[in-house]
């Protein structure tokens, strides 16, 4: 391929066709090639090691496949994160294992080790892979050491080795390998960080079985823990386990997507690092753990909240920002890698996220509702918190009734969002609610004043007579799915003719097929360009409002739909494009946690 064809749109997969495997401190994904086309280490944010996903020349990629024309199928191994691609061809069928043990100490949790064990499993077949690493974000040269059964790959700030059960060859940079394995034959291939006190090792076959059988296990008894036995056991326990991959263990946050750039509109700029913690997701993230039975896990995010994200530290912005790195870093810088190409030509290709800095006046509901529901559910909040949590409140007051970017990140100036009110009147109003049911000090005469003055100014002027319905932000004739939360936050009745009329609304202009577009960028400029693909977040929300208000052939008709728009492992990135293909960063949390939430909340409608 010559270096001038950079953007051959061939040489890329469908962002969906992709499986996910971590260790929770990072992950990789693997194409249904059996191509691992993005992997950094040794966490979510670190510079990528392989990132042929946004660049197929430039980024780096582990390729194992067979060596001969195939169909490919990929699956999960039952109730666990351990991935399966299967190769059936004209003379055998083979597959690859591929995961990521979960470590028990510290050290080896510093070798984030990856595991790719191939087999045949009828008649004989042909192998081959490349190991191909890309250091930083391809921005660093590195040599490579082979000395028998290890490749060694050496780059100025980070080292790996390749251990394989098959011989090694290497040009000086990538080592390549050619194999036919015969029925029941297995090979191995092992990837270490190789790090201060961690030694690179072998990985035999037969150590690799036993880390398949304890990785297996791991998976198996983590979503034992689940008490969800409804209708979709199986999509729903697909997506816990996708939250918990997508879970840095040493802090309990979880980042909002693995991936950076991958774009919600192919040669458009929308194009952002997801690889942070959002603090809009904290509600939806504890609510959705707990109703499953994962309390460790919502202790863990609660813990990340309490530890890492300080309630009295003021700002341009207030007391909170809407993300933090995993590792609760308030700095995020915003980058382009302008030598990347871009999913299938579509750059930018962005490390950092600049909308760190907006001011979203919806997060402070959504981590006070967080609080709220873990103390009803979980632990009662501590003393020391709720004295943080009434400055919180208190900002709020203070500060509610001013313009901001809203709960979409628009780049196109700060206007008055009606969510971003709402999710202020939720601050306010759960506050209310822990000091009530636990007898605890604040200045309630305050709170309700706020409370009550944002909910008239919401229906005075977040109602449009014309439309019939609530709008984006006041004072216009906008549709926005997010006030599809309006219910769901328990802001009016989800009987509520003014409701029902805005339902109506929002399906007639914002739905297609049971996919919910967030807003009309035409109608409502946000400062970026061209357009997008419907919010699956947006969709499953729709599905929740549907049930609460009664319509429960269409919440299961559309829950149903959106099932289909899933890819073929149960996993959805953060759009749906014009022909049902993923878009934007893959997978997406949230999503994940609204998929959770509708389910339980059908299911409870349904009886």
């Amino acid at each position: 391929m010559m270096v001038g064809d950079r953007h051959d749109e061939s040489r890329y997969l469908p962002i969906g066709e992709h499986g996910l495997i971590g260790d929770l401190r990072t992950v990789a994904l693997v194409g249904t090639n059996g191509t691992i086309d993005w992997y950094c280490c040794p966490r979510f944010d670190s510079p990528s090691v392989f990132a042929s996903l946004l660049d197929a020349d430039k980024g780096g990629s582990f390729e194992l496949t067979a060596d001969t024309p195939a169909r490919t199928k990929q699956f999960y191994f039952p109730d666990t994160n351990v991935l399966i691609t299967r190769f059936f061809a004209e003379d055998g069928v083979g597959e690859i294992q591929d995961y990521m043990p979960i470590p028990e100490n510290s050290r080896e949790a510093d070798r984030h080790r990856m595991i790719r064990r191939v087999s045949c499993v009828r008649g004989a077949l042909p192998f081959r892979a490349q190991m191909a690493p890309r250091f930083d974000y391809a921005r660093q040269a590195h040599t490579v050491h082979l000395a028998g059964e290890r490749a060694t790959f050496a780059s100025p700030s980070f080292t790996l080795a390749l251990t394989a059960s098959v011989p090694l060859e290497t040009d000086g940079q990538d080592v390549r390998a050619w194999f036919k394995l015969h029925e029941g034959e297995f090979a191995v291939f092992a990837l270490d960080h190789v790090a201060p006190g961690v030694e690179p090792r072998g990985c035999p076959i037969s150590e690799a079985e036993s880390e398949f059988a304890a990785t297996v296990s791991y998976w198996r008894h983590w979503l034992s823990a689940s008490r969800y036995r409804g209708r979709w056991r199986e999509v729903v326990h697909r997506s816990a386990l996708t939250l918990k991959l997508l879970t840095y263990a040493p802090t309990g946050g979880i980042v909002a997507a693995p991936t950076t750039s991958l774009p919600e509109q192919m040669h458009g700029e929308r194009n952002w690092d997801y690889r942070y913690v959002w603090i809009r997701d904290a509600a939806f993230c504890v609510y959705a753990l707990l109703r499953l039975g994962f309390t460790e896990e919502a202790e863990a995010f609660m813990g990340f909240l309490s530890e890492r994200v300080p309630l009295d530290d003021g700002g341009l912005t207030g007391p909170l920002q809407i993300m933090y790195g995993i590792d609760g870093r308030r700095d995020l810088p915003e980058q382009e890698l302008s030598h990347l190409a871009g999913y299938r030509g579509s750059s930018p290709v962005r490390i950092g996220n600049g909308a760190a800095e907006q001011l979203q006046l919806d997060i402070y509901g959504a981590l006070i509702d967080s609080i709220y529901l873990y103390n009803k559910w979980g632990e009662p909040i501590a003393s020391d918190r709720w004295d943080q949590l009434c400055r919180l409140v208190d900002w709020v007051c203070e500060n509610w009734d001013r313009p901001d970017e809203g709960i979409w990140e628009t780049r196109g100036g700060r206007k008055d969002f009606v969510y971003s009110r709402l999710m202020c009147w939720v601050a306010i109003e759960r506050a209310m609610r822990v000091a009530t049911q636990r007898g605890l000090p604040a200045d309630m005469r305050r709170w309700r004043e706020c409370r009550d003055a944002i909910y008239r100014q919401i229906m005075r002027r977040g109602w449009s007579a014309d439309l019939q319905a609530f709008v984006q932000h006041f004072d216009d004739d906008v549709l926005d799915a997010s006030v599809l939360m309006m219910p769901l936050a328990k802001f009016v009745s989800p009987t509520d003719p003014k409701w029902l009329s805005t339902l109506d609304a929002l399906g007639d202009q914002l739905v297609s097929d049971s996919l919910v577009y967030r807003y009309d960028p035409e109608r409502s400029p946000d400062g970026l360009q061209g357009m997008e693909g419907t919010f699956s977040i947006c969709s499953f929300w729709y599905v929740e409002a549907l049930a609460r208000a009664g319509r429960l052939d269409d919440a299961r008709l559309a829950f149903e739909k959106m099932l289909t728009y899933a890819n073929h492992l149960g996993l959805y990135a953060e759009e749906i494009g014009h022909t049902g293909e993923q878009l934007g960063n893959f997978p997406q949390a949230i999503t994940h946690l609204a998929l959770i939430s509708a389910a339980v909340n059908l299911d409870h409608a349904l009886g």
